[in-house]
């Protein structure tokens, strides 16, 4: 019979084949993983996880809007994406250690899924280099998988590899280099892609790493590590036309608003136009919001008023999951979920595995600050497997032989 540690494997497995290319598979792949991990375990064991219960009670006031939500439809699909906060965070706490052998499964096998994701990508540039880097010019990215998601897929590559470089000490020579291999190419990738997501999460990382190094005595390192970040940038403007024309295109964007643009064709001018409209509904709203359900409905009751000339296809929730919430359920749903985001920083200490932990939580923290990172079901499997996955490397680290 197979261990839990070995299913969860193949769980995991499953859950980032579908996060690739089927979302059914990765919700039956995540309904697996919990409940191999709770098996035979009490559910009055659950009650000692205090994260958990503090999830349960943001997403039991999600629930509660269906009472005044008048789009029941939309309710249910914003209910549904909220499913793996009752589940994954309890299965990560019980499930058991992963061995050395394991460690070295899980990374390669996440690795390769994830070159393979990176090379589709790529694939398309080849294949029409002129035409992708002319979509550049109008912000029209590579095709990825999952389709039509560059920003979680930016995520999952800069995010794996700050787990790469994490989990370098306990890899054996040839996952070494295989990690090295991965490593070297998802950053080309990154810039290649040139989603902004994904490269402020690389070089927020690479800066933190440098300062980590300096301050572990290892300040050479450090120095070195922070002193290529312009290099990369610099070879990213002279030899990834991509890269270079997504740069242009934000800095055109932020002409564009310095002149009062209200067209809506910007994503990053279109982003302040959600925060004030969704802070004028909050306001209306303080204390149950105006329902998960009708979200959307009453945005676009708002960019009517505000912005009229913004077109139907560009109107959006408000791109930060804090006032997401508090638009859907109300200011104290916000605070409650303000309180468990940062819950887990009480964990830290003056060691490697909180230094990771804090540069996953941070780099996803900052998504929850500029997109509705939890209304969709591949924005939810993100934040919440690499978290947890990091989170649970926070103990004590006791690798089998």
């Amino acid at each position: 019979m197979l261990e839990k540690s070995n299913i969860a494997l193949i769980c995991i497995f499953g859950m980032f084949v579908g996060f690739l290319l089927s979302r059914v598979t990765l919700s039956i792949s995540m309904f697996l993983f919990g409940v191999n991990a709770l098996r035979d375990i009490h559910p009055r064991l659950w009650l000692r996880n205090k994260w958990w219960l503090l999830g349960v009670c943001w997403v039991a006031i999600y629930a509660l809007t269906w009472f005044w939500s008048t789009d029941k439809h939309t309710w249910d699909i914003r209910w549904q994406t909220k499913f793996p906060f009752l589940l994954l965070p309890l299965a990560f706490s019980f499930m058991p250690r992963f061995t050395a052998k394991q460690l070295q499964i899980l990374t390669i096998s996440i690795g390769l899924i994830l070159l393979a994701s990176a090379f589709y990508s790529i694939s398309f540039l080849i294949q029409d280099p002129a035409m992708y880097i002319k979509n550049y010019k109008y912000s029209i990215m590579l095709p990825t998988l999952p389709k039509q998601d560059h920003v979680r897929a930016s995520i999952a590559a800069a995010i794996f590899i700050i787990w790469s470089v994490y989990v370098w000490p306990y890899l054996q020579r040839n996952s070494k280099w295989f990690a090295g291999v991965c490593i070297g190419l998802l950053v080309i990738y990154i810039h290649i892609l040139a989603a902004k997501s994904g490269l402020l999460s690389l070089y927020l990382f690479l800066i933190g790493l440098g300062l980590y190094f300096s301050f572990v005595k290892k300040k050479l390192t450090g120095i070195i590590i922070i002193a290529a970040i312009p290099v990369f940038v610099w070879l990213g403007i002279q030899y990834m036309p991509t890269f270079r024309e997504r740069l242009n295109y934000i800095s055109f964007s932020y002409f564009m608003f310095e002149h009062g643009d209200v067209s809506g064709n910007f994503g990053d001018i279109n982003r302040l136009y959600s925060y004030k409209i969704a802070l004028n509904l909050i306001k209306e709203h303080p204390f149950s919001g105006v329902g998960t359900g009708d979200m959307l409905s009453q945005m676009n009751k708002g960019y009517e008023t505000l912005y009229p000339n913004v077109p139907k296809t560009a109107i959006l929730l408000p791109h930060n999951q804090f006032l997401v919430v508090a638009l859907g359920c109300g200011i104290p749903a916000m605070l409650l979920f303000t309180v468990w985001v940062f819950m887990p920083l009480a964990q830290l200490r003056k060691n490697r595995q909180s230094f990771f932990f804090f540069m996953v939580w941070l780099i996803l923290f900052l998504q929850l600050m500029i997109e509705p990172v939890l209304e969709v079901q591949l924005g939810v499997f993100v934040f919440l497997f690499f978290l947890l996955l990091q989170k649970e490397e926070l103990k004590q680290i006791v690798i089998s032989k």
